[in-house]
């Protein structure tokens, strides 16, 4: 297989053309955004500030690393302002570094993402086992909460999920009985 076709096979970029940044997705976006990066090696730009241009002095193993950080920085920008609706691209096309641009849509939507984990434990807690139905399932479904709350970047420990999903499910058991 050719590198151009094994490219074009595991090109991810479609996933974040596809759905592109509207405000009320930001959550998945940041994360397809990131499982983009990470395939193409630049998921670093995200966290790396990019140094102050060069001086003619550096070696050419330095202005190498320099120079591949700033083509990534641009590659990455471009990769989110194309996957942006048109009202936010206008927000962000003049700033240059994908850090403050990550870093403002953060704070732009962090009530979405806190209104979204305050639902995901309400419905977590609120999960009940219907009369006669296996249990497998609910605990299944449980589980979904769970993990949507890791995602949420609001990770419970193995543990204590086990532990919050045997109350839930106990304590249900326990009022069925009485």
């Amino acid at each position: 297989m050719s590198k151009t076709t094994h490219q074009n096979l595991f090109s991810l970029r479609s996933v974040l053309e596809k759905d592109k940044l509207n405000g009320s997705n930001f959550l998945n976006w940041y994360r397809n955004l990131r499982i983009v990066l990470k395939h193409k090696r630049k998921d670093y730009v995200l966290e790396k500030v990019l140094p102050e241009k060069l001086r003619s002095i550096a070696s050419h193993a330095v202005y190498d690393a320099w120079n591949k950080h700033y083509n990534d920085v641009v590659d990455v920008r471009c990769l989110m302002l194309a996957t942006m609706n048109s009202d936010l691209h206008k927000q962000y096309e003049n700033v240059v570094s994908p850090i403050e641009i990550i870093t403002s849509l953060k704070a732009m939507f962090q009530e979405q993402a806190r209104t979204e984990r305050y639902q995901t434990v309400k419905s977590l807690v609120e999960c009940k086992l219907p009369k006669d139905a296996p249990v497998s399932p609910h605990v299944i479904k449980m589980m979904g909460y769970i993990d949507n709350l890791r995602r949420l970047d609001c990770p419970i420990s193995q543990e204590l999920a086990t532990d919050i999903i045997l109350q839930i499910t106990c304590r249900q058991a326990m009022i069925g009985l009485l």
